[in-house]
């Protein structure tokens, strides 16, 4: 198949997008595909009238993270794309494909608005529909619906345009919070604040990338979950050497990930089946991984769900899908057929 690999985009995330996709592009190159890796706020310069010098069967890219989240203003001034999130002949370049292999994160790319963008256009392509992804990228809705499920997830608070008050948060949750963006992945913008004075500085960080939640931090074991198709992949434990499980510590290899990780008998059977009603109840399509926390007593509780979880060499779902016998070629096959199928 001709497929067009989208990657990059608006996002805080795009650094990661772009590793993800390059390696993406390799793999399906060596599956036999042909392959165009294409920026979505950046764009082509110009679109080929032939789609054989559009895709490319060689397979040789590479995109390194560098420790900090890109500066996107700079980005948007040096482009000249104006308020555009989606850059010059990429939807036309989608049109010439077979496919669209989303390997974007964050922003437009995550959050439905490229998804429907390719259904309005008829455009077939990877991962979660339209609906889907809203759902899951707004980890207030996203929260409601698991909880109106009965799939346990942390007390939370969605901060609106009211006047904040440090104080009443920290004493509602008993001063264990994590700070989160609403639409954020990658832990951009995440905080797990000591002290009121580090709230308001948290508050004020993860408004930088739009509204805010705040959410009741459970003690414990962070795992990961990944579900491809109708399996449920092996659990993987996050054990990042110092702090948390940041932005740095997730692409500068300074955790430790244990897959399959060793869990109390009935929680991986548990976390599973919840994670098939969560991946329902969502309208999650294809493949997807849920963040757990598994608390001092082993309860498992949800924190939010990643309808394009990353491809890069330290992502988690590459090392689920490597436990349960699936090369990286052969994960994006799968995710190629299941796309397809749908």
């Amino acid at each position: 198949m001709n497929i067009v690999v989208l990657a990059g985009g608006l996002s805080p995330e795009r650094e990661v997008s772009l590793s993800s996709g390059s390696l993406i592009a390799n793999a399906l190159t060596k599956e036999g595909h042909r392959v165009a890796l294409v920026d979505l706020y950046l764009g082509l310069p110009e679109l080929p009238k032939d789609s054989t010098t559009l895709f490319s069967s060689l397979g040789q890219y590479e995109h390194p993270i560098s420790e900090r989240i890109p500066d996107l203003e700079e980005l948007r001034r040096a482009s000249g794309n104006g308020k555009s999130l989606i850059g010059k002949n990429v939807l036309g370049a989608c049109r010439k494909a077979d496919l669209v292999f989303l390997a974007l994160h964050g922003g437009i790319g995550e959050n439905g608005q490229v998804q429907a963008m390719l259904d309005a256009y008829g455009i077939p392509y990877t991962g979660s529909p339209y609906d889907g992804s809203l759902l899951a990228m707004n980890k207030d809705l996203s929260k409601r619906l698991l909880r109106g499920a009965r799939i346990p997830t942390p007390d939370w608070a969605l901060l609106d345009d009211e006047p904040i008050d440090p104080e009443k948060l920290w004493q509602a949750f008993g001063g264990l919070l994590v700070v989160k963006p609403i639409g954020c992945g990658s832990s951009v913008g995440v905080s797990l604040p000591e002290s009121k004075e580090e709230l308001t500085d948290a508050i004020a960080e993860a408004a930088k990338w739009g509204k805010v939640i705040v959410e009741k931090r459970i003690k414990g074991r962070e795992l990961a979950l990944g579900i491809l198709g109708d399996e449920v992949l092996p659990p993987v434990e996050i054990l990042p050497k110092s702090g948390f499980y940041d932005y740095r510590n997730k692409y500068q290899g300074t955790t430790r990930e244990v897959c399959p990780a060793t869990l109390p008998d009935g929680v991986w059977e548990t976390a599973g089946e919840l994670a098939k009603k969560a991946f329902r109840i969502l309208h999650l399509s294809g493949y997807a991984r849920f963040d757990l926390m598994l608390d001092e007593e082993n309860n498992v509780w949800f924190l939010e769900a990643n309808t394009l979880p990353g491809m890069t060499p330290n992502s988690l779902l590459p090392k689920a899908a490597a436990a349960a016998g699936f090369s990286y070629e052969a994960l994006c096959r799968k995710i190629v057929e299941l796309a397809s199928a749908r």
